[in-house]
């Protein structure tokens, strides 16, 4: 009897174990629990991961300055816009354009911080740009600055002329190393000598269109050339700290912050009759010269109050307020053309 009630126990002859099969379902729960359990595990860690490569690619495009390329970018197009008034601009050689000179500029900003990333440590206003918080490699960055340049030759090379290309390089190297390495330290005026590198977009944009170069470039360029020290010289003022601390020898530094507000004034006043230029080049009419001149007055007056009261706070709203000048300034040239071409066709 005892038998068969343990053979009833094992079941049937298909060979049924109770507590076996009893055993074989406590092992699967646990599987199941113990995926249930590094489910979240694995998910903080996929999120973890997303994270990282979502800063990483914010550090690379925090390398290339975007805001800075967007208006160098900006001044060229509408150089593009205005070199060919009578023949209308290929749109291979206007997105051509516009990209070589983006890659340009970018691999410039890469190369400046490259160079500055000693001093960037050291000043408030740098010190959390990615290089100097180490999220990035020194060669990471080099390797970024050297693709971007090569591809913006080969762009502007090969898709537009090589006076383009040629013009793009010696920016880059007027930029990243002229004025970086060199004029920087060198002299208090580096600034107004390395405004010609800021300025050459204006050039780029020209010769991209016309494949050469003309009176109405040089207008656009002298705008750009003019309007940087009294662009940059307030920063400087408001930030003459950092710069004492990395010693570089800024004009407020080296002359005083009376001197550089003069100079800022004369510079503003210079822009005024510099930047009706191309309205005496024939590229742009009344609208623009209009507000040219209220957008001028406005400067003058902004950089004339700087001159009186003197403080950091007047220094960064002027700093901010040239920015929205010359990006006004370049968009009024663009409605000018546009409402000249609107007009003679009106009157056809």
């Amino acid at each position: 009897m005892i038998r068969t009630w343990s053979g009833a126990l094992r079941g049937p002859a298909s060979g049924f174990d109770v507590a076996g099969q009893g055993r074989a379902m406590i092992r699967t729960a646990a599987a199941a629990e113990s995926a249930v359990g590094d489910a979240p595990a694995r998910s903080a860690g996929r999120l973890r991961d997303r994270g990282a490569a979502d800063a990483r690619w914010r550090a690379y495009v925090a390398l290339c300055k975007p805001r800075v390329v967007s208006l160098v970018v900006f001044t060229a197009l509408v150089s593009m816009c205005l070199a060919a008034p009578d023949a209308p601009l290929s749109w291979t050689v206007m997105l051509a354009g516009v990209l070589g000179v983006t890659l340009a500029a970018a691999s410039a900003a890469v190369l400046n911080q490259v160079a500055d990333r000693d001093i960037d440590a050291l000043m408030r206003r740098t010190m959390g740009r990615p290089l100097p918080t180490h999220r990035l490699h020194l060669a990471e960055a080099l390797g970024l600055a050297a693709v971007l340049g090569v591809a913006a030759l080969l762009v502007l090379g090969l898709a537009v002329n090589l006076l383009t290309a040629a013009l793009a390089l010696v920016t880059l190297i007027g930029y990243a190393v002229v004025y970086t390495r060199w004029l920087k330290w060198r002299t208090p005026q580096n600034i107004v000598l390395g405004g010609a590198a800021g300025a050459a977009p204006a050039l780029i944009g020209w010769t991209a269109a016309t494949g050469a170069l003309a009176p109405g470039a040089l207008s656009l360029f002298l705008i750009v050339f003019v309007w940087t020290p009294a662009h940059f010289w307030p920063l400087a003022i408001a930030r003459r700290a950092d710069y004492a601390a990395a010693g570089v020898p800024m004009l407020p530094l080296t002359h005083g912050l009376a001197f550089t507000r003069g100079r800022i004034l004369a510079y503003a006043v210079a822009l005024v009759p510099v930047s009706l230029m191309p309205c005496v080049a024939g590229l742009s009419g009344p609208v623009y010269g209009v507000g040219a001149l209220l957008l001028g007055c406005e400067f003058v007056r902004r950089a004339a109050a700087l001159r009186r009261r003197g403080g950091d706070a007047a220094a960064m709203a002027l700093f901010r307020y040239s920015i929205s000048y010359l990006t006004m300034l370049f968009a009024l040239m663009l409605m000018d053309r546009w409402l000249m071409a609107l007009l003679a066709i009106l009157m056809r």
